[in-house]
């Protein structure tokens, strides 16, 4: 891995993704990119405010910019090579495109749990993220002072399409310097008999060398419950899971269910695009 990209508003939320962006670009001898974005209303395009006058955007630009220095300097990243980059604009399209032209391996975002996504994330800019982003996203909740990712689980079907994906998915989680426990959720819809289930992982793990690893087949009423329920059971520090965000995973996680649970569950949630 060799940058990372943190958006932040500056929050304590975003300081916790920050610190925890920190963590895995000391694991991974990667660089940080600090991304803060001045969402201003725009002319033409927004109903209710009007737009603002040059003066008004020269002083949040500026007092932006005092906030990201500070933030950029931050004894959390010392010893770590650090970018500051502000933009004006929408937030899903600075982000994926300041992803998309630096190379990025790994977006980190802060969220105030599964209550939803306030200040930076308003409304959906964070779902959009997640379902637009061509890098993986991992956002992370509570408190990054006790982030552990000791137990990750990998929810999938084993159906993966796009072999690259998985591929720099499997990088991701090597940072993270655990070993995955695959989680395949069985439910009334897409029911498969546990032998059928364990042949079809047997064959992923064989065709993508993957040799460390736990795996459990788990039955519950649909997938969003089962990958919640099952991350609660075994007490997960973060859930990873694949997108194609609206056309669907392999007919098991469709952009709807990442999403969802990128909201509701308690639990980090690392997504990546198949």
């Amino acid at each position: 891995m060799k940058k990372i990209l943190v958006p932040t508003d500056f929050s304590d939320s975003a300081i916790n993704a920050t610190r925890a962006a920190a963590d895995i670009a000391r694991k991974t001898n990667a660089e940080l990119i600090l991304l803060h974005i001045i969402e201003l209303p725009q002319e033409g395009t927004d109903a209710i405010q009007q737009g603002f006058e040059i003066p008004e955007i020269m002083f949040f630009k500026q007092h932006a910019e005092q906030k990201l220095t500070e933030a950029s300097t931050s004894p959390d990243l010392h010893g770590l090579t650090v970018y500051a980059v502000l933009k004006l604009g929408r937030t899903l399209n600075n982000v994926t495109e300041v992803a998309e032209v630096n190379d990025v391996d790994l977006i980190v975002m802060g969220s105030h749990g599964a209550s939803g996504y306030k200040e930076f994330f308003i409304g959906s800019n964070a779902e959009k993220i997640v379902r637009n982003s061509q890098t993986p996203v991992l956002v992370v909740k509570n408190d990054a002072s006790e982030l552990k990712y000791e137990k990750v689980i990998f929810a999938t079907d084993f159906l993966v399409e796009n072999e690259e994906a998985l591929a720099k998915a499997i990088l991701v989680l090597k940072g993270f310097e655990i070993k995955p426990h695959f989680l395949m959720v069985n439910t009334v819809n897409n029911f498969k008999p546990t032998h059928v289930a364990e042949e079809i992982a047997l064959n992923f793990f064989k065709e993508n060398n993957i040799t460390d690893y736990d795996f459990t087949i788990y039955n519950d009423l649909d997938i969003e419950k089962g990958i919640i329920n099952f991350a609660e059971k075994i007490d997960a520090d973060l859930i990873a899971m694949g997108t194609h965000g609206r056309k669907g995973f392999s007919k098991f996680i469709n952009g709807s269910i990442s999403e969802d649970i990128v909201n509701h569950a308690s639990k980090s949630v690392l997504t990546f695009k198949i």
